[in-house]
């Protein structure tokens, strides 16, 4: 009989929903979103936003509301899932975290700091499926457990301006997928010892 619970020891357990805009299909990305709602980790619960789009002119762009919360998510995992969105270095600017909506129409995300307004909206959604990946997948030292909610059409909104990109579709397993999904109840977890 398989055991009711994971060997492994949890990391962090909440939402990172993301959307990668492209004007060709998926061939070059022209935006990385990588969006947080940390329940809880080490460094306690928090929100995170790391945003690489044509919108900054390609550069990355940090927000929190913890900024511990975002400098664990840095040196944890974002290290593992995309480097530019590791250095530590980018200040992160101070923000207000807010959603709106949801599956089977469509969910929102606002961002607002100081000098920016971002707002994230996912739509169109194919069917959700749990993604599995345990410590060693891929060769990562870590691993993730997560609701995925594919959107076959997600905009990036910033202060007003759009990006022109578009998700594309994309396997996962034998599941439909896109480059934008919500990711919930998504914990990550590492080995025991």
């Amino acid at each position: 009989m398989t055991a009711p619970v994971d060997p492994n020891s949890v990391l962090m357990t909440g939402e990172n929903s993301f959307i990668r805009l492209s004007k060709d299909g998926g061939k070059n990305q022209t935006d990385r979103i990588s969006h947080w709602r940390v329940l809880w980790c080490p460094a306690g619960a928090g929100h995170a936003l790391f945003v690489q789009s044509e919108l900054t002119s390609g550069k990355v762009k940090i927000y929190g509301d913890n900024v511990g919360v975002v400098r664990w998510l840095q040196q944890t995992i974002e290290s593992l899932l995309f480097p530019a969105f590791a250095d530590v270095s980018i200040p992160v600017a101070s923000a207000e975290f807010a959603r709106a909506g949801g599956p089977p129409t469509s969910a929102t995300e606002t961002v607002i700091s100081s000098h920016d307004e971002i707002v994230l909206t996912w739509h169109d959604f194919a069917e959700p499926f749990v993604l599995t990946m345990p410590p060693g997948f891929n060769n990562r030292p870590i691993g993730v457990f997560s609701t995925f909610f594919p959107a076959r059409a997600a905009q990036v909104e910033m202060n007003g301006n759009f990006a022109g990109g578009s998700p594309w579709p994309e396997m996962r397993g034998d599941r439909q997928s896109s480059s934008a999904c919500l990711a919930w109840s998504e914990s990550w977890v590492k080995p025991r010892g």
